[in-house]
């Protein structure tokens, strides 16, 4: 759902000095939307598709070093389009498109937070992505797929991380067969789909650190592509993707309004150990926060503690974030402030006992982003 685009027409005027225009209130300036279920075809849907304005590649999670410190990841990269026009596609210097990342690690065992972002044109090759699978890079930053398994790779100053993931389930379509309503309107959607179960291993390292450090665990990846505008009554949103110990995945999304009401397009994946996915309605979801933190930088006040409830599933689960902090403000970049870090919790299931880890994603805590993905 991702996501936090917020202020990227301010962000493009600064760095490319390029005006986008957004039509109010779905796009009819020559993109196309998300409004009908789409025939799939991957691995080459794991690219770019450029004629929708906006799209991500999303990279969260949680790891565990050599001794038995847990850590957690967030690489995310981002292409917005600027022109529908493509005519000049082998002019190297010709900006259809502007490219964004964000990178962060979380070192649970010693409470630290660090994030860094990037932003860049795509020619002659500092950025972009192919049409033809999954290789998406923002500098020295890379996302791509060989041989059915995912390679990352980022770097800045003295932190990296060089990670492998492969998948242990298949692709999982959220909404409608991949169509993820955001509104009412038509339009207001996006193409989803996940890799819910990665199984990761590779090398991280903090400036902290002396030395880098093994890692293994359990990552998540979500693609989402589309050109609408969010209705400008939705101030915000939180996403959760959490690991269940008996082997279940769980995505859900709750579009927040103005008025304290969740948007009725909100819903959840609930991903059985098999692969099966099964779609969520916003009445299957019961969500309650129990806590809540507030920021000193930014003065967003965020929820930090949770009980989630599926009736349909009997599942009921309190977790927490594992650091306190985990915003982002991203201003050199999408210019949004956002909380995105790892929890973890217990609960039940069918009245026995399970565990869950995962990630957060939380938006308009520290401003509204109404109006605009």
């Amino acid at each position: 759902m991702k996501r936090l685009i917020l202020r990227i027409t301010m962000v493009l005027i600064a760095v490319l000095g390029v005006i986008l225009m957004l039509p109010v209130p779905v796009p009819a300036d020559g993109w196309k939307q998300a409004i009908t279920q789409r025939s799939w075809h991957f691995p080459k849907d794991h690219g770019a598709h450029p004629d929708y304005r906006t799209e991500w590649w999303y990279f969260t999670g949680n790891l565990v070093g050599e001794k038995s410190n847990r850590y957690g990841y967030q690489l995310t990269f981002f292409r917005q389009g600027i022109q529908t026009e493509r005519k000049n596609r082998r002019n190297a210097w010709s900006i259809h498109d502007v490219y964004l990342a964000h990178f962060a690690i979380s070192d649970v065992g010693n409470g630290s937070f660090w994030f860094s972002e990037q932003v860049s044109r795509p020619g002659p090759g500092l950025a972009g992505a192919s049409t033809h699978g999954m290789d998406v890079w923002c500098l020295n930053w890379r996302a791509r797929m060989k041989n059915g398994r995912v390679l990352l790779d980022a770097k800045h100053g003295g932190t990296y991380l060089r990670l492998e993931l492969i998948p242990r389930k298949p692709v999982v379509l959220h909404g409608e067969n991949g169509l993820s309503r955001k509104g009412p309107l038509g339009g207001q959607a996006t193409y989803y789909y996940s890799f819910t179960d990665l199984e990761t291993k590779g090398i991280l390292k903090t400036e902290k650190m002396s030395d880098p450090v093994n890692v293994t665990g359990k990552s998540w990846f979500d693609q989402e592509f589309g050109s609408h505008q969010l209705s400008a009554e939705q101030v915000g949103w939180d996403w959760f993707s959490l690991h269940l110990s008996d082997g279940r995945d769980l995505m859900i999304y709750m579009l927040r309004r103005k008025d304290g009401t969740v948007e009725p397009s909100s819903s959840g994946t609930l991903v059985e150990k098999n692969g099966r996915a099964r779609h969520l309605k916003l009445q299957d979801i019961d969500i309650k926060p129990l806590a809540h933190w507030k920021s000193p930088a930014s003065g967003g006040l965020y929820p930090s503690r949770w009980q989630i409830r599926i009736p349909p599933a009997d599942i009921s689960l309190v977790f927490s974030t594992t650091i306190t902090n985990q915003e982002l403000d991203t201003a050199g970049s999408t210019g949004v402030i956002y909380y995105e870090g790892t929890v973890s919790g217990k609960g039940t299931s069918s009245h026995k006992p399970l565990t869950s880890e995962g990630y957060v994603e939380m938006t308009g805590y520290a401003g509204s982003i109404g109006g605009v993905i």
